[in-house]
């Protein structure tokens, strides 16, 4: 083993060392019994052997030094000797356990100093890099043992440093701990992404059949994928438009399909979005929200505010008063009258189940036609007694729906606006119309949004009528399952889109879900954003089995809905979600992934919780220390490569990977729509092909609300 030392160790500290090469070698390579091996280049391995052990160290910088030797008792000074060394950081060890030999991440046992370094062999790069599933197909055994929990066997790329090595990451531990892939715009994050997924489900999984106990090869059948694409970029990468290409069964969500009903929307969404203010507006919009689901209870809607102040009035009413309500003067003789003021009144109670509302239907009823007023004073305390109860019961339930205003019960937006805002006005302790003045600006506001169809669509607030199965038919809408549970037959929105796509496979499970987020008004992306995000959660949240319906959320430019920096002073709304997510989401099976050009602009909070990381180029000062804070100390010197990785290059690191390596990403076939501009090309064709089509382009930007499904529906 000596013929493989190249030097010794002249510095340790907690992750780093400093190794002095040998004086006798005469070049950089050395040859080796099988090969000629590179001993002194960056990003190459060394080995530290300690025992039965072997630690691995990247080599992250290569230095040669002038010494100058004073021979005293000579009187001459010798020609300076030039000393080369490497510093290397220490990443992880190859443990023999018996027979059994091993790598793993990390560093448990420290060299010495003058310990000798070795340069790295075949058998180390087979043991760092796994290559074992390789080697049992080339044997012609099945794949059966590989371990989906603990093995690295998913390729996703090679290694620029040893040629013929897979870099091979772990998908449960990178799905399933929150990842984020980061670089400048250009880097390559969109094909790395891509082509994750694609070798994701291209890959031949083992799979122990449980009907026949045998082991045969399977792709995957029912994953979930929801990819948020701010860019519209991935309906080409996952081959929607082209059959042939369409590897996964994908389901694609344009502009025209994003439509999230606003009754789905908790009180905090629409504190966001409507922004009102903390004193007056708050209570006053939250009321009438309250009051708006509320009338839309079956047992809740009988009494109206109309019909309680008259029955009110009936009850705190003297003799004469009841008199002149169901009887009129003829000529200074008071007679009884059929369709009298307190005969109106019952009749406009709705038919209920509740007790007390029939018998204030019927209390009502006999005083109208009791001609005798001398035997009305029992029929009215009766009716106090009845109504009070009703009151009783109906507060509990105004207190119920107060703590469940969050729940996503259907209500008219348009009736909020028209008629529950000033019945919550009418109801305050307040002065009315101080009310109306300090609510006017709000009012407007919403009134605004009602109007304004960029806002309106997307978040259905002229929809009229209530979606049978609303929430369940958008949970499996979104979540790619809606033809297993529904009937195509549905004359619903969801049902409608859904069916119009002839590329859906409808037998099979929407593995990816992409929705289009590239057109989405910016005033709702985060509302939106941050709605369907929470959707998600607590629907996985309320799975009996948790974490039995994995899925991953990839949000891509996530600085755009998940910023660090709060504006308008106010946190977003999707930012508090998606943080949420990311400190909870786990233990239900929802996994994140994050892409972003300006890590530094994410929150801190959703990045610190990724266990992995996908690191293209980041040239941005700021963001370079970023990263520096967010990962392993003992990485920063790898890390000190980003400002010159070139395209499709990246650093990947964490527990997805068995080791921190660079990585040149496998080609993703079909790419998605990310290609630079080719400018000079575009410059130098001729009419027709250089002018775009402006009428089309401008008729799709202006359309309007007729154009939508919705709309059609009406």
């Amino acid at each position: 083993m000596n013929t493989r030392k190249i030097g010794r160790i002249i510095s340790v500290d907690s992750f780093r060392i400093i190794v002095e090469l040998d004086n006798d070698l005469k070049s950089l390579y050395k040859s080796g019994f099988q090969d000629i091996y590179e001993i002194a280049k960056i990003n190459s391995y060394i080995i530290v052997p300690i025992g039965a052990d072997r630690i691995v160290a990247i080599v992250t910088r290569v230095k040669i030094q002038d010494e100058t030797e004073l021979e005293r008792l000579q009187g001459s000074i010798t020609l300076p000797k030039a000393k080369r060394y490497l510093v290397a950081t220490m990443i992880g060890t190859i443990q023999k356990k018996g027979e059994k030999t091993s790598y793993i991440q990390g560093v448990y046992n420290y060299p010495v100093l003058d310990n000798p370094v070795w340069y790295i062999i075949k058998e180390d790069l087979d043991r760092i890099f796994d290559t074992k599933v390789e080697t049992r197909e080339e044997e012609g055994k099945e794949d059966n043992s590989i371990n989906f929990e603990e093995d690295y066997f998913l390729p996703i790329g090679t290694s620029p440093v040893f040629n013929g090595y897979q870099i091979k990451i772990n998908p449960d531990k990178f799905f399933g701990k929150h990842a984020a892939i980061l670089g400048n715009t250009g880097s390559g994050k969109s094909c790395t992404l891509s082509s994750i997924i694609q070798s994701l489900f291209k890959f031949q999984y083992s799979y122990k059949n449980e009907k026949t106990s045998t082991i045969e090869k399977r792709n995957l059948k029912n994953a979930h994928f929801i990819i948020f694409d701010t860019n519209g970029e991935y309906k080409k990468a996952f081959g929607i438009d082209n059959k042939e290409h369409n590897i996964i069964n994908s389901f694609y969500i344009d502009k025209e399909g994003i439509k999230v009903p606003y009754w789905f929307m908790n009180f905090e969404d629409f504190d966001y979005l409507f922004e009102p203010s903390a004193g007056t507006q708050v209570p006053l919009l939250k009321n009438s929200i309250g009051l708006a689901k509320e009338r839309n209870i079956k047992t809740n809607n009988n009494i109206d505010s109309y019909i309680e102040k008259g029955i009110n009035n009936i009850l705190y009413a003297s003799p004469e008063e009841i008199k002149k309500m169901k009887c009129h003067n003829n000529f200074g003789n008071w007679e009884w009258y059929e369709n009298n003021t307190i005969k109106q009144l019952s009749d406009a109670i709705i038919s209920s189940e509740d007790s007390n509302v029939i018998n204030i239907k019927q209390l009502l009823k006999t005083l109208a036609s009791n001609v005798d007023i001398n035997t009305e004073n029992k029929t009215i305390i009766n009716l106090k007694e009845k109504f009070n109860n009703y009151l009783d019961s109906g507060n509990m339930k105004k207190i119920t729906l107060q703590k469940n205003i969050d729940t996503p019960i259907y209500f008219s937006f348009e009736k909020l606006l028209t008629k529950h805002f000033d019945e919550a006005i009418e109801q305050s302790e307040d002065s009315a119309s101080k009310l109306r003045e300090y609510a006017s600006t709000l009012k407007l506001r919403i009134q605004s949004y009602f109007n304004d169809e960029r806002i309106a669509s997307p978040l259905l607030l002229k929809h009229k009528d209530k979606i049978e199965n609303g929430l369940a038919k958008f949970m499996a809408f979104i979540l790619g399952d809606f033809y297993k549970i529904f009937n195509e037959q549905d004359d619903d929105i969801f049902s409608k889109y859904y069916n119009k796509d002839n590329n859906i496979l409808k037998d099979k499970t929407n593995q990816i879900t992409i929705i289009d987020m590239s057109l989405l008004s910016y005033e709702v992306l985060e509302t939106i954003t941050g709605l369907i995000g929470r959707l998600i959660l607590d629907f996985a949240s309320r799975i009996e089995d948790r974490g039995k319906f994995p899925l991953v959320l990839v949000l891509e430019e996530a600085q755009n809905y998940i910023p660090e920096i709060n504006r308008k002073d106010r946190v977003s709304i999707s930012k508090k979600v998606f943080e949420r997510i990311a400190r909870e989401g786990r233990k239900y099976g929802i996994s994140l992934v994050v892409s972003s050009q300006r890590p530094s602009e994410l929150s801190k909070t959703v990045l610190s919780q990724c266990n992995s990381f996908l690191i293209h180029r980041l040239q941005n000062p700021d963001d370079q220390k970023y990263i520096r804070q967010l990962v392993s100390a003992a990485n920063e010197d790898i890390l000190s490569q980003l400002p010159i990785l070139p395209q499709q290059h990246a650093i990947v690191m964490g527990d997805a990977v068995r080791t921190p390596v660079q990585v040149k990403i496998n080609d993703a076939k079909p790419k998605p729509n990310s290609d630079n501009p080719k400018f000079i090309e575009r410059w130098l064709q001729e009419y027709p092909k250089t002018v775009p089509d402006y009428i089309s382009i401008a008729k799709k930007w202006e359309e309007t609300k007729s154009n939508s499904i919705d709309d059609k529906k009406e």
